[in-house]
């Protein structure tokens, strides 16, 4: 095991600037000293002292097609050169191709009609979507979501985010959510399936209808006073908790009944995350509104957006001028986002991406067998999660798993003669969840790379 590393003469002097000059209210430093990167190119990212890291996480899910994907880049340099900018209130062919492609393909899914509208990113669009199902609501401004959910850190997007922490210092401006159980089957009640323990959650959540004393639902008028349910399909931050199958046809259902829209937080599983555009798309619901983000130009250029049914965004109820921003549907971001529709068409991104999820899963649940400090290993196509826990193997334990992450980022592993670093996320209710999102393009000898770099983590963490 090696000592603790010491940052170069010329990383030192950036990061003293960096701790005179930059706001720490966008930065989180989980390593001391903090790496400074200089390049990347797939599945990898190297410092300034080019020491190579394999990257598992991507930028959280931002970066699904690989760092610098060759024909990615390439559409955002033709655009550059053609029409790189216009104000966002006149018209251009990739915003109105893109909204076409993705209102198209939801149509053929989900059988309905609906518009696009774009921001410049995940919170924002999920700003958006708050607008259009508070006016289509009546300006309804209670809204349920999970716990261990995560959509933002904008005011609004906050608010219904289940942690406390990121809006203690700021109270609250209009949105409230009240905050309902997952079902986080690893720790869930004992003695239950998945799929009992999914429909136990939804019975649990539909008694809050049953009287007008349980304080959501009035009979005599037929109206609760909530206007959505914010959902991550497979929660993100909270831990890559992947729910079962019947869960969310189950709390659909529930929602139909009692006049609730269903709003899909996509912002990091869409775009064939979990091997479908959508990871809604696998559990047989017809969402209201999808919100999305991130992988849409895999990085490049800031873009998200919403999806929702014509008869919550159409012009007579949503009309001009409902929203704005001065770089929504930007040229460089369409045309990226158009080029990665195309480039996932031609090749059946699902299949691929369900079976190297099925090779890496296999990986790590070999692990969990020959390491008792993993509690819990699952996935979803490229989604896939590592709970550490203590001996017992339950026992949450976010000490091991912050040491691995600093061990990981070290750089002084070697495989087959190659000294390599390891970045890992880290998510969970407590903390103790390696969140695994590598690269959509990774090669099965890198997936293979990944697990003996993980092994050599979880050995040192054994041993310490």
């Amino acid at each position: 095991m090696s000592d603790i590393r010491i940052a170069s003469a010329e990383d030192q002097i950036l990061l003293d600037k960096e701790a005179k000059y930059c706001s720490y209210g966008d930065t989180v430093h989980y390593i001391e000293p903090p790496r400074i990167f200089s390049r990347c190119e797939g599945s990898y990212v190297w410092d300034t002292e080019d020491q190579a890291y394999l990257d598992l996480q991507m930028w959280y899910s931002a970066v699904n097609f690989g760092y610098a994907n060759p024909r990615l880049n390439n559409a955002l340099k033709q655009q550059i050169d053609t029409l790189p900018q216009i104000a966002s209130q006149y018209l251009h062919k990739g915003k109105i191709e893109l909204s076409e492609m993705i209102a198209v393909d939801a149509k053929n899914k989900f059988g309905l009609d609906g518009r696009v509208h774009f921001n410049v990113g995940g919170s924002q669009s999920i700003e958006d979507s708050l607008k259009v199902v508070r006016n289509a609501t009546n300006g309804k401004s209670l809204m349920f979501a999970f716990e261990g959910g995560y959509h933002g850190r904008t005011l609004g997007a906050s608010s219904i985010t289940s942690s406390y922490r990121y809006r203690r210092r700021y109270g609250h401006f209009g949105e409230r959510a009240q905050f309902i159980p997952f079902p986080y089957h690893f720790r869930g009640p004992k003695g239950m399936t998945k799929e009992e323990y999914g429909s136990h959650c939804v019975q649990q959540f539909a008694r809050l209808f049953e009287t007008e004393y349980n304080g959501v639902w009035d009979p005599k008028v037929g109206q609760s006073e909530y206007a959505a349910f914010y959902v991550e399909p497979i929660q993100g931050t909270g831990g890559y908790v992947i729910p079962p199958m019947n869960f969310y046809r189950e709390l659909k259902h529930v929602l139909d009944q009692h006049g609730i829209l269903m709003v899909s937080d996509e912002i990091q599983m869409g775009f064939y995350r979990t091997g479908k555009l959508w990871s809604i798309e696998h559990f047989d619901v017809q969402p209201d509104v999808i919100v999305f983000g991130k992988a849409l130009t895999n990085g490049l250029n800031p873009l998200g957006g919403i999806w929702a049914r014509e008869e919550l965004i159409n012009p007579k109820i949503f009309p001009p001028g409902s929203t704005h921003s001065t770089f929504a549907s930007n040229p460089l971001g369409t045309a990226v986002g158009l080029e990665m529709f195309k480039m996932t068409n031609e090749v059946d991104y699902g299949a691929m991406v369900m079976a190297k999820g099925k090779f890496f899963l296999e990986g790590l649940q070999d692990l969990q067998k020959r390491f008792p400090i993993i509690g819990d290993v699952d996935g979803l196509g490229l989604a896939l999660r590592c709970e550490i826990c203590g001996p017992d193997g339950f026992t949450p334990d976010k000490a091991t798993l912050d040491y691995m992450v600093e061990e990981g980022m070290k750089g002084d592993m070697v495989v087959d003669g190659r000294k390599l670093g390891l970045i890992l996320d880290v998510g969970g209710y407590y903390k103790n969840v390696i969140t695994l999102a590598p690269s959509l393009e990774i090669s099965y000898p890198e997936i293979e790379l990944g697990l003996k770099l993980l092994e050599q983590l979880l050995v040192r963490a054994t041993n310490r």
